[in-house]
Protein backbone atom coordinates (compact mmCIF):
# COMPACT_ATOMS: atom_id res chain seq x y z
CA UNK A 1 0.00 0.00 0.00
CA UNK A 2 1.19 3.75 -0.66
CA UNK A 3 1.14 6.41 1.36
CA UNK A 4 -0.03 10.01 0.12
CA UNK A 5 0.04 13.52 1.35
CA UNK A 6 -2.26 16.18 1.00
CA UNK A 7 -2.62 19.73 2.07
CA UNK A 8 -6.43 20.79 3.67
CA UNK A 9 -7.05 23.60 5.64
CA UNK A 10 -7.53 23.29 9.39
CA UNK A 11 -11.58 23.75 9.44
CA UNK A 12 -11.32 21.10 6.67
CA UNK A 13 -9.04 18.76 8.76
CA UNK A 14 -11.27 18.94 11.75
CA UNK A 15 -14.94 18.04 10.13
CA UNK A 16 -12.69 15.26 8.52
CA UNK A 17 -11.58 13.69 12.02
CA UNK A 18 -15.37 14.50 13.30
CA UNK A 19 -17.05 13.20 10.77
CA UNK A 20 -14.70 9.70 10.68
CA UNK A 21 -14.96 9.54 14.31
CA UNK A 22 -18.59 9.80 14.07
CA UNK A 23 -18.59 6.46 11.34
CA UNK A 24 -15.90 4.80 13.70
CA UNK A 25 -13.09 5.17 11.22
CA UNK A 26 -10.24 7.25 10.13
CA UNK A 27 -9.34 10.12 7.81
CA UNK A 28 -7.29 7.92 5.56
CA UNK A 29 -9.88 5.12 5.09
CA UNK A 30 -12.29 7.88 4.07
CA UNK A 31 -9.93 9.28 2.09
CA UNK A 32 -9.04 5.55 0.27
CA UNK A 33 -13.21 4.93 0.29
CA UNK A 34 -13.34 7.77 -1.54
CA UNK A 35 -11.13 7.26 -4.14
CA UNK A 36 -12.36 3.56 -4.49
CA UNK A 37 -15.75 4.19 -5.45
CA UNK A 38 -14.78 7.16 -8.28
CA UNK A 39 -16.04 5.97 -11.83
CA UNK A 40 -13.02 4.95 -14.08
CA UNK A 41 -13.19 6.40 -17.39
CA UNK A 42 -13.95 3.26 -19.11
CA UNK A 43 -16.57 2.48 -16.31
CA UNK A 44 -17.98 6.23 -17.08
CA UNK A 45 -18.27 5.59 -20.88
CA UNK A 46 -19.63 2.03 -20.38
CA UNK A 47 -22.34 3.32 -18.31
CA UNK A 48 -22.89 6.01 -20.72
CA UNK A 49 -22.70 3.77 -23.53
CA UNK A 50 -25.55 1.23 -21.63
CA UNK A 51 -28.02 3.91 -21.31
CA UNK A 52 -27.70 5.14 -24.95
CA UNK A 53 -28.40 1.55 -26.21
CA UNK A 54 -31.02 1.21 -23.51
CA UNK A 55 -32.93 4.17 -24.55
CA UNK A 56 -32.77 2.87 -28.33
CA UNK A 57 -34.29 -0.33 -27.50
CA UNK A 58 -36.92 1.25 -25.68
CA UNK A 59 -37.49 3.87 -28.52
CA UNK A 60 -37.64 1.02 -31.10
CA UNK A 61 -39.79 -0.99 -28.77
CA UNK A 62 -42.48 1.55 -28.90
CA UNK A 63 -42.14 2.00 -32.76
CA UNK A 64 -42.76 -1.28 -33.64
CA UNK A 65 -45.59 -2.22 -35.76
CA UNK A 66 -45.91 -6.43 -34.75
CA UNK A 67 -48.95 -6.83 -37.21
CA UNK A 68 -46.76 -5.47 -40.24
CA UNK A 69 -45.74 -7.93 -43.23
CA UNK A 70 -42.57 -8.96 -42.93
CA UNK A 71 -40.44 -7.04 -45.67
CA UNK A 72 -39.38 -9.41 -48.69
CA UNK A 73 -35.79 -9.23 -49.54
CA UNK A 74 -34.62 -7.77 -52.68
CA UNK A 75 -33.28 -10.37 -54.95
CA UNK A 76 -29.39 -10.06 -56.49
CA UNK A 77 -30.70 -8.78 -59.70
CA UNK A 78 -33.01 -6.64 -58.55
CA UNK A 79 -30.37 -4.75 -56.24
CA UNK A 80 -28.30 -4.04 -59.55
CA UNK A 81 -30.86 -3.41 -61.79
CA UNK A 82 -31.39 0.05 -59.25
CA UNK A 83 -27.82 0.97 -59.27
CA UNK A 84 -27.60 0.70 -62.69
CA UNK A 85 -30.35 2.92 -62.95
Amino acid sequence: MKNITLKVDDATYRKARIRAAEQGTSVSAMVRDFLNNQPSANDSHENRRTEALEALYTLAESQADYNAKPVTPLKRDEIYDERIR
